[in-house]
């Protein structure tokens, strides 16, 4: 991605984080968002900032590192974003298909910057995607006490929701798909999905 710019990285044991690190990182940020994450090269980041590659490589390792962090700030902020509010069935399923969708459209534009290595960069992706187990789990199980679920694998629930979700982002991308097309699909594709789960009783009542 840097060429030969990865050349002249210099192996430090610790590297300095600074105003001019926040800098580099907005730098990066902006230009993932207005050429694409796999177009950011060391060479370009000095030259905005006007310094030499050894004040980038006393910071960061390479563009790879400064990347990370950019798509993990995105990661974190739509994660601070989930904000519970629900008292009965109803409203339950309304908001996990509403998180699913506002997931979709904060974390969107994000993918589009770093389609060509996506899948490499989401984890992060481990990390990630136990982040996400746990939060489903939590909400199944919430479900499951309060009689909107149906008794399933909690597991392979978590795993059908996780493989859905970053499929359905994966593919949406690489096609590039409108945001609101992407938005339709995915709520429809979704609710089906949770249809699912929801107990036998309560869907006759819906029905």
């Amino acid at each position: 991605m840097a060429g030969t710019d990865e050349a002249a990285a210099v192996s430090r044991p610790e590297r300095i984080r600074d105003e001019i690190s926040e800098q580099i990182i907005q730098i990066v940020a902006r230009l993932a968002a207005e050429e694409g994450a796999h177009k950011v090269t060391v060479r370009k980041i000095i030259r905005e900032l006007g310094v030499t590659n050894r004040v980038f490589y006393n910071r960061f390792a390479n563009c790879d590192e400064v990347l990370r962090i950019v798509y993990r700030n995105v990661v974190v902020q739509m994660r601070e974003n989930i904000k519970p509010d629900f008292h009965d069935r109803l409203s339950f399923e309304k908001f996990c298909i509403d998180t699913a969708v506002s997931v979709l459209m904060q974390t969107y534009d994000i993918k589009m910057q770093f389609r060509y290595y996506v899948f490499e960069h989401d984890s992060l992706t481990e990390e990630n995607r136990l982040w996400w187990y746990e939060k489903i789990k939590k909400y199944y199980y919430y479900a499951l006490e309060q009689g909107f679920a149906r008794a399933v694998d909690a597991d392979a629930l978590c795993y059908a929701i996780w493989c859905f979700c970053r499929g359905y982002y994966a593919d949406a991308v690489s096609r590039q798909l409108s945001k609101t097309d992407a938005v339709r699909y995915f709520a429809f594709g979704f609710r089906c999905l949770l249809d699912g789960v929801v107990a036998d009783q309560q869907k006759g009542d819906h029905e």
